[in-house]
């Protein structure tokens, strides 16, 4: 069963930076797409960042390429979202997700059939 854990979100300046992390406490990501969504207040989640865990290929959001980068540590079976040059407009609460077979969009949170419990990032302009 996978347990997804999320940490790592607060309270950031505008041109700040966090580090988001997401560990299974309950299975293995080898052969699993990690991906990472946020939703803003009253808006729908949207898509931020994936990376397909076998291959390494990753995959961001327009409005946050160059700014935030999707990483893994097979060893520590965990998958990192590094938030550089942070606006407020990134606001959001940040959810983590997997999925093993995937046949949409990932892009798309329905591909998703595992999901993090959330973790909240303001950033103050």
């Amino acid at each position: 069963q996978v347990q997804l854990v999320e940490s790592g979100g607060g309270l950031v300046q505008a041109g700040g930076s966090l580090r988001l992390s997401c560990a299974d406490s309950g299975g293995t990501f080898s052969r699993y797409a990690m991906g990472w969504f946020r939703q803003a207040p009253g808006k729908e989640r949207a898509f931020v960042a994936v990376v397909i865990w076998n291959e390494g290929n990753t995959y961001y959001a327009d409005s946050v390429k160059g700014r935030f980068t999707i990483s893994r540590d097979n060893a520590r079976n965990t998958v990192y979202l590094q938030m550089n040059s942070l606006k407020p407009e990134d606001t959001a609460v940040y959810y983590c997700a997997a999925v093993q077979k995937w046949s949409g969009t990932l892009r798309n949170s329905y591909s998703y059939d595992y999901w993090g419990q959330g973790t909240q990032v303001t950033v103050s302009s």
